[in-house]
């Protein structure tokens, strides 16, 4: 597999897009485009593959996808995408990347909307899990990030595409000047346990870890993972440094800065934090 890796790392910039979430994008990246309507086409294009994949999987129903068969949310308006894509550039895998200032609280993540965050035995144990490390993100003038979205076509499974896209965002974690960040990955496919594999772990309070849980929405056991971009499993670090190098030169498509009305909303890039 690490060969496999390898082999799609030297081949990256020819696989791998990044959608900025702004019109600022910081100077690492020698290879922008400022681009709305291309833009908002590849956002539609990544939610109509993670869509797909989700309602195939049978974590979502067709009724929760609008009526042109998009999984849009709200993270996918303010967040980067990473997206692999095949030899006619067409989206074959995806994930988001979530920047938040240290400053940020509990309440304003995706965290808060998890069954664990409803029970009554664990709520409070979530929050001080994330509190913690929110505190040590400040400690330590890190950025804090939510990462989700994870989805590759069945053509692309048996390939790298996920796993690059994993690394991907820790490459992403350290362009950006480090962060510590959490995501909620789903027990299915082993999508939790390659992530843990990876150097992500379960989020703990009191030194005891926040449990794994069924969420109804997705029909499926989830974790709730951290991660430290700066420290991922060790056998994966030089993967991960040649990953942020490459990056600099992969395509780099963000949205210019005016106000575009599509369909079905005002799409305006979020002001930069």
């Amino acid at each position: 597999m690490l060969k496999l890796l390898e082999r799609t790392v030297a081949s990256l910039d020819h696989r791998l897009i990044l959608l900025a979430p702004t019109a600022a994008v910081p100077g690492f990246f020698r290879n922008v485009e400022h681009d709305t309507l291309r833009h908002l086409r590849l956002v539609r294009e990544m939610q109509r593959l993670r869509g797909k994949v989700y309602v195939e999987d049978g974590a979502l129903g067709r009724e929760q996808l609008t009526s042109d068969g998009l999984h849009d949310t709200v993270e996918d308006h303010k967040s980067w995408h990473l997206l692999m894509v095949d030899n006619f550039r067409r989206v074959t895998g995806c994930a988001w990347y979530l920047e938040h200032p240290n400053s940020v609280g509990v309440d304003d993540l995706r965290v808060r909307q998890t069954p664990l965050a409803r029970s009554a035995e664990w709520c409070g144990k979530l929050r001080k899990g994330v509190e913690s490390e929110l505190r040590r993100a400040r400690r330590e003038e890190l950025r804090y990030a939510e990462v989700g979205g994870w989805a590759v076509s069945k053509r692309s499974r048996c390939t790298s595409e996920g796993l690059v896209l994993a690394l991907a965002g820790y490459s992403l974690g350290r362009i950006c000047g480090g962060c510590l960040g959490i995501t909620t990955a789903t027990v299915r496919h082993c999508s939790s346990s390659i992530l843990r594999r990876l150097g992500g772990s379960p989020l703990a309070a009191d030194g005891a870890p926040v449990p794994s849980y069924y969420d109804p929405r997705y029909g499926c056991e989830m974790e709730i993972l951290r991660f430290d971009s700066r420290h991922p499993n060790p056998k994966f670090n030089d993967l991960i440094e040649r990953l942020r190098e490459g990056m600099a030169s992969v395509p780099i498509l963000a949205p210019s800065a005016v106000r575009l009305q599509n369909r079905r909303t005002f799409y305006e890039p979020a002001a930069v934090a």
